[in-house]
């Protein structure tokens, strides 16, 4: 019996088990959520209150902790955690891979007189020393070069991460060098967001002095597939890229549109319900969950948060959502497209600007056209992407997402922006001056068979085809990969947007230094005229990058060439942007890179990039020659033994038709091993390149080519070869079996 076979036969015998022994949703949410989160109940019963408010400001003022204050925050930290049976700490860091790590040590200590005690310092908590060089670092590090820092984010929560045998708490931290620079990718996310605080409370102040603070949110949408484990161990390809290189489409996909929105199947759902538990508890304010498009996709969003805790609760949940698949027998799939001929996943970034006031600049109000402030950071955001869009383009790249967008199931390689049909008359009205006519809403009596109240529309339709649409109160980066980071491209948009209102602001001040001297209401006249002919000019420039209509259609390929927008459609072609001298510039000068730190991320993406299509490139060739030559072969020798036993019996018309099948087989199986030695032709070849933007330029457009053909011919072969030799569980057992 094949794997596969055996896989099938188990599906069946398996069910959700709960080996935390933890009675699910037995309590409302709000009983448990922050339950393992040094969250503020948890500070105001261990922390003095004076170290309580000492640590909110520092935090809200971004000044240093002093050690005495840092050793009694320690103190505290520690006496909750044992409090919760934990016996380890690690510093919680993003390096240059897109993962997360940690190094656990223990609080257990010897005193002065060698007794066993627990102990952490504020030393402990604030800094460790991990080895610098064994993390992708493009550069910055070499191996003799191995020392570096994690130092302690005061501004995410740290949180107790469970198992069976064992808690340890986690402190959110970033990686810098021996030299001080970042390693990872929250330090530039937090530089990031302080960037954009400081220019957009200046900004905000030309309208409302009350306003002290602004920060960016995110609210992210995460999407991934669930499969079987015995399926998905019976899967080479699954188990080490997490797509499918091999594999014919089910006759049944996504074509009657039944799983949007579906009922979720209950051995699924029974695992959603665990691993949104075990989320809350850890702080992640799940609020949503939904079948996707695609068979066995599936959704899951949260409450908006700052855009550094959305991202580490991001990273915390990839993580935690496949460990609480696995005691279900379940295996969540995160890459971008695991299956062929059926929607990918994505992450959608909402992003927005909010004050300390409690406003969202982004919030257009009932009077867009006349909202100066709404319109202030709503245009100046719209000129920060049409002058960069290359760099937000090469911010999301990768092997992944390369299969995913300008596939009819994501936004193109185009960075454009929708903005609707009322914003589109709001700004027309701004730019000439004019009342805004009616903005379109439902005529009431087409919903006159309502028994409730419908709620006013939102001010733009959404287009679910467009990389960045504007949608009511937000923008909604839509290009982003299911498996990225989100620090990287949240850091980049923060960046632009920063330095846009930069420019913005320093044009502002230019012009009214004319009328310095002047009355405090011929000022805020003034100050208004000057605001609106700035925006206007700002505006007249970035209309190209302005597209409400279709994103998939290929004639929006060709007006986006007229206008001058980049299609950067492969990852190689798109990290370039990072290699400009107008890309460095924008980091340099707002103090989130220094040229080489720049230069090192572009060799840590291309560097990863080869790999994962190495590591393909192998398993292509291995999952050909030991999975389904040998199944082909097999099916082939029991026809010619069925041809031979038809000629003996005189039946030589059915004899025939056998051959013909024979004949069909040998030419696919001989187009597949015709390439897989040219594939191991350019292996060889590659092998003798050093330079990796070669090698990933050969793979992209060369390599990936090859692996098409193969898996063409194989995937006719899987629809040919009897099934009980068919070694790979088929796409039709993937994602429908649960």
């Amino acid at each position: 019996m094949t794997v596969r076979m055996r896989s099938l036969q188990s599906i069946n015998t398996k069910k959700s088990t709960d080996v935390m022994s933890m009675p699910l949703m037995e309590k409302p949410v709000s009983d448990y959520f922050n339950e393992f989160v040094f969250g503020p109940e948890a500070k105001k019963k261990y922390l003095p209150i004076e170290i309580l408010e000492k640590l909110n400001h520092c935090i809200e003022n971004y000044i240093p902790l002093d050690k005495e204050t840092a050793d009694i925050i320690a103190l505290g930290l520690k006496n909750w955690a044992i409090d919760h049976q934990v016996t380890h700490y690690t510093h919680w860091f993003q390096p240059l891979t897109g993962k997360t790590s940690e190094k656990h040590d223990t609080f257990f200590q010897f005193d002065k007189n060698w007794r066993a005690i627990e102990k952490l310092s504020g030393r402990e908590l604030t800094i460790q020393e991990p080895d610098g060089s064994s993390f992708p670092t493009g550069g910055l590090r070499t191996t003799h070069e191995a020392r570096s820092y994690t130092v302690w984010d005061p501004t995410s929560p740290i949180f107790i991460r469970r198992t069976r045998y064992g808690r340890t708490l986690c402190v959110p931290a970033i990686l810098i060098s021996y030299s001080g620079e970042s390693l990872d990718l929250k330090a530039p996310l937090l530089k990031s967001m302080k960037l954009i605080n400081e220019i957009s409370t200046k900004v905000c102040k030309l309208f409302d002095g009350s306003i002290n603070k602004v920060l960016p949110t995110l609210g992210w949408e995460q999407e991934y597939f669930v499969v079987d484990e015995s399926l998905f161990n019976a899967r080479p390809d699954l188990v080490l890229c997490g797509r499918t290189l091999y594999g014919n489409g089910s006759a049944r996909g996504q074509q009657l549109a039944d799983h949007y929105f579906g009922a979720i199947p209950e051995r699924v759902y029974n695992f959603i319900i665990e691993f949104e538990q075990e989320a809350l508890r850890l702080g992640i304010p799940i609020k949503t969950r939904h079948n996707e498009v695609a068979p066995n996709q599936f959704e899951c969003a949260p409450h908006f948060e700052f855009a550094n805790i959305a991202a580490d609760h991001n990273l915390l949940l990839m993580d935690k959502i496949d460990k609480v698949a696995i005691r279900h027998g379940l295996r969540v799939l995160i890459h971008e497209k695991p299956f062929q001929g059926i929607n990918g996943s994505g992450k959608h970034n909402n992003w927005s600007l909010a004050t300390d006031t409690g406003v969202n600049l982004l919030d257009p109000g009932d009077n867009p056209h006349k909202n100066l402030l709404f319109l202030t950071f709503f245009i100046n955001t719209l000129a920060a992407v049409y002058k960069n869009a290359d760099l937000l383009r090469a911010s999301i790249a990768s092997a992944g997402n390369d299969h995913r967008l300008g596939a009819n199931e994501a936004p193109p390689a185009i960075i454009s922006a929708f903005i609707g049909d009322n914003m589109e008359r709001a700004l027309e009205a701004f730019l000439n001056d004019t009342d805004l006519d009616e903005i379109d809403h439902l005529e009431e009596n087409s919903l006159d068979f309502l028994l409730v109240p419908f709620q006013k529309q939102h001010s733009t339709d959404r287009n679910r085809t467009s990389p960045f649409p504007f949608t009511g109160n937000k923008f909604e980066f839509r290009a982003p990969g299911s498996s990225v980071n989100v620090s990287l491209p949240m850091t980049v948009l923060n960046v632009i947007v920063a330095d846009q209102l930069k420019e913005f602001y320093s044009n502002i001040e230019l012009k009214l230094q004319e009328f310095e001297g002047s009355s405090d209401s011929v000022l805020v006249n003034e100050l208004n005229n000057i605001i609106k002919s700035e925006l206007k000019s700002i505006y007249n420039e970035l209309t190209p990058i302005l597209f409400n209509g279709d994103n998939y259609e290929k004639e929006w390929v060709e007006e986006a060439e007229k206008r001058g927008l980049p299609n950067l459609k492969s990852t190689p072609e798109a990290l370039k942007a990072f290699l400009s001298d107008k890309n460095i510039k924008i980091f340099e000068r707002n103090n989130i890179f220094k040229p080489h730190e720049v230069i090192a991320r572009y060799n840590v993406a291309i560097e990863e990039y080869v790999n994962k299509l190495e590591i393909e490139a192998i398993l292509v060739d291995e999952i050909a020659q030991t999975l389904i030559i040998p199944a082909v072969v097999n099916y082939q020798n029991d026809l010619i033994q069925n041809v031979q036993g038809l000629k003996e019996l005189g039946l030589s018309n059915e004899s025939e038709t056998h051959k013909n099948q024979l004949l069909k087989i040998s030419s696919h199986l001989e187009g597949m091993i015709k390439h897989l030695e040219l594939l191991d032709d350019y292996r060889r070849e590659l092998s003798k390149i050093s330079d990796l933007s070669e090698k990933a330029t050969i793979f992209d457009s060369k390599i990936k080519p090859i692996f098409e053909t193969i898996r063409f011919h194989a995937d006719k072969l899987e629809m040919i070869v009897d099934d009980k030799f068919w070694q790979l569980p088929k796409y039709r057992e993937l994602l429908f079996l649960h």
